[in-house]
């Protein structure tokens, strides 16, 4: 039995209503890198217009050189890289890993252990960032590299995302290979890794932007400049600790998004496979 197509009227309504609410998401950006082009006259005189006047390469592009030089951007985004880097690979790893268990391995105690995961959820973090900072500061871990990577080596969230995802592989493809003698973690790895490897790849996507735009938890534990992440510091430019100059700060902050933009776009066939396969069943 075949479905009807809405007529082509319908069609093209639906999609002038999903390209406008994507053009007002989109303007905001533009608006951005627009002003990060523009001298401070431009900027804030009295007739604005959206593109900096003259030819392109007439544009203010050394405002993208003044912004790394004056608040050393090149330190503090080496700073958000390492830690949004490791905290991927090693959240995204124990993430999976939780959630094959959850998902395919039977053991006492694992429903409980699973409410009280999707639990945490449930919490704002304001909550838990209290006790996570006296735990971090008995451990030593406040003003480094370790405090913006190992309260975010789990989450409720990555938890049950991946359980969603493993959820789908068939029990018989485990099952074939415990026949021939492989071990939990020789068939995650061999079996389930590659079949979800959509999942995989859109949660590293949600881990590397949580902890690239994370800015409550390092204005916490982050005391000294140098081990300042870029949040903080576009923080402090914005507050004109640093320049005065709006389309300076504009350029910061186009600065700070474009890795985002990147990594989506490299990941973006993945990202929308693994948002599909998490509400696929068996």
């Amino acid at each position: 039995m075949s479905l009807r197509q809405p007529p082509a009227a319908a069609r093209m309504a639906a999609h002038a209503a999903v390209y406008a609410l994507a053009l007002t998401m989109v303007l905001p950006f533009a608006w951005m890198i627009s002003t990060s082009l523009k001298t401070d006259a431009e900027a804030l005189g009295g007739a604005i217009s959206f593109l900096p006047r003259g030819w392109f390469w007439e544009w203010r592009w050394t405002n993208y050189l003044e912004a790394v030089r004056s608040a050393s951007l090149d330190r503090f985004y080496l700073n958000s890289l390492l830690a949004a880097g490791i905290t991927t690979l090693l959240a995204v790893a124990w993430n999976s890993l939780a959630g094959f268990a959850f998902a395919k391995m039977r053991f006492r105690g694992s429903g409980p252990l699973f409410g009280a995961t999707l639990a945490t959820m449930m919490l704002p973090v304001q909550v838990y960032f209290i006790f996570a900072y006296i735990v971090a500061d008995s451990l030593g871990f406040v003003n480094n590299l370790q405090a913006l990577v190992v309260p975010f080596l789990a989450s409720g969230f990555g938890i049950f995302y991946m359980r969603q995802a493993i959820s789908t592989v068939p029990d018989t493809l485990l099952e074939a290979g415990r026949l021939d003698g492989m071990g939990d973690f020789e068939l995650f790895w061999t079996v389930v890794r590659p079949t979800v490897w959509p999942a995989i790849a859109a949660l590293g996507i949600f881990t590397f932007i949580a902890s690239w735009n994370a800015f409550f938890w390092p204005l916490i534990v982050i005391d000294s400049v140098e081990a300042k992440t870029l949040p903080l510091a576009v923080a402090d430019l914005a507050a004109g600790r640093y320049v005065q100059s709006w389309p300076v700060r504009m350029a910061a902050a186009t600065i700070i998004t474009l890795p985002l933009i990147v990594v989506f776009l490299v990941f973006q066939r993945a990202f929308v496979r693994g948002m599909a396969l998490t509400g696929i069943k068996e």
